[in-house]
């Protein structure tokens, strides 16, 4: 799967690690590292986004009475997961 996070991690090896981004270029093993970092990063959001939601009380009760507040909530657990997997699967 490609998606931002193996995008993310083309941009990083490609920055930061370019004899490491050019031999699995050139040897083909760029794009299924990618695309299994992109699974892996995708999966590992998912589950921490849903760890959030439980443990902060973010719940469709909670859409359905204070959506603003909601919304805030989903917003903070969303970034706060993203950043979490940048930094252990994308840029390590």
């Amino acid at each position: 799967m490609y998606n931002r996070f193996a995008a993310a991690r083309r941009r990083y090896l490609r920055t930061h690690m370019d004899g490491i981004y050019t031999g699995m270029l050139l040897t083909g093993t760029l794009e299924p590292h990618l695309a299994e970092i992109g699974e892996s990063a995708q999966a590992m959001f998912d589950r921490i986004v849903e760890q959030l939601k439980k443990s902060e009380g973010a719940t469709e009760q909670l859409k359905a009475s204070d959506q603003m507040e909601w919304v805030g909530r989903m917003n903070s657990i969303r970034s706060r997961a993203e950043e979490i997997v940048l930094h252990d699967l994308i840029y390590n």
